[in-house]
């Protein structure tokens, strides 16, 4: 081998070993994208804002942190969708609260502008093609617990994250997470012993 087809190499090789985190980064985000869009649903209700807060976590995680290792990239992921899904969920409030005192408001041509509506809680067309009923009550139950309740059941049983995942992504102690799982569990029994 020749000096020259040996730094070629090296060099096809250093090309490759950058491109492979892109491509594995790429991959993560394909490979959850799906189950983050489902967990900000759940948790908002309205599948709109589903988007943008996944949209903006997988954003974030490739602008601030695409240069970690490819290990830490769920616990990371799950972090800043939770404290997005969060920021919207404030803002709805204060949103629905100042819109009530206000009014609608009036546009520039003096005709009145529509109160805020909240987000529509129906089931849609993909929810009626699975077990409509009882994808609704858990939907329903599942936002109904407690938000570190809520968070820890999510991650911890929907997407499969272990304890210390789970507990970095929340920013709490392990111990955190499995009290408010604990917890979760006992509240969903609660609310849907009907269906078992």
């Amino acid at each position: 081998m020749t000096v020259s087809s040996l730094i070629d190499a090296i060099k096809v090789d250093a090309l490759e070993q950058e491109l492979a985190p892109a491509l594995t980064l790429d991959g993560f985000l394909r490979d959850v994208q799906r189950r983050a869009f489902r967990l900000a649903e759940i948790q908002l209700g309205h599948s709109e804002d589903a988007v943008d807060a996944v949209q903006d976590a997988m954003l974030r995680l490739v602008s601030h942190y695409r240069d970690k290792p490819s290990t830490e990239w769920a616990p990371l992921f799950w972090g800043i969708l939770r404290r997005r899904i969060v920021d919207l969920q404030r803002r709805r409030k204060v949103r629905s609260i100042v819109v009530g005192w206000l009014g609608g408001g009036k546009d520039q041509d003096g005709d009145e502008l529509p109160g805020w509506e909240p987000a529509d809680l129906n089931p849609g067309p993909a929810k009626r093609l699975e077990d409509a009923q009882s994808y609704a009550d858990m939907t329903a139950a599942v936002q109904e617990l407690p938000r570190r309740q809520r968070e820890a059941f999510l991650l911890r049983v929907l997407e499969g994250m272990d304890v210390a995942d789970t507990a970095l992504a929340m920013g709490c102690s392990q111990g955190s997470v499995k009290t408010h799982l604990s917890r979760a569990l006992s509240n969903l029994r609660l609310r849907l012993e009907h269906w078992q």
